[in-house]
């Protein structure tokens, strides 16, 4: 597995299975090569997250270093600032897709 593909915490992924199926969440945790734990901020808590097999997201190749570095050191992340970073790339998001003319 390439460093590329393998998740990291504080990384945003898209949910393609799934009830959540569309919606963006990070990595807080990750278990093995296969499942990662994952959590949105209003949905899915930290304190609540979900396990997620990796077959069933999208790891897109954007890291938090904010959250990776605040839950490598205490363990924990607000859940707002998982929200202002989901929110923050949803909009950046949404101005590449015009940009392009999608």
């Amino acid at each position: 597995m390439s460093t590329t593909q393998a998740p990291q915490i504080g990384q945003i992924v898209k949910v393609n299975r799934g009830i959540g199926s569309g919606m963006y969440a990070v990595i807080i945790n990750v278990v093995d090569q296969r499942f990662v734990w994952i959590a949105d901020g209003c949905k899915r808590k930290f304190d609540k997250p979900k396990k997620k097999n990796l077959l069933h997201l999208e790891l897109l190749p954007v890291i938090s270093s904010y959250v990776r570095e605040s839950l490598l050191e205490t363990g924990r992340v607000t859940n707002g600032k998982l929200r202002d970073l989901l929110m923050k790339y949803a909009n950046n998001s949404q101005l590449e897709a015009q940009e392009k003319g999608e």
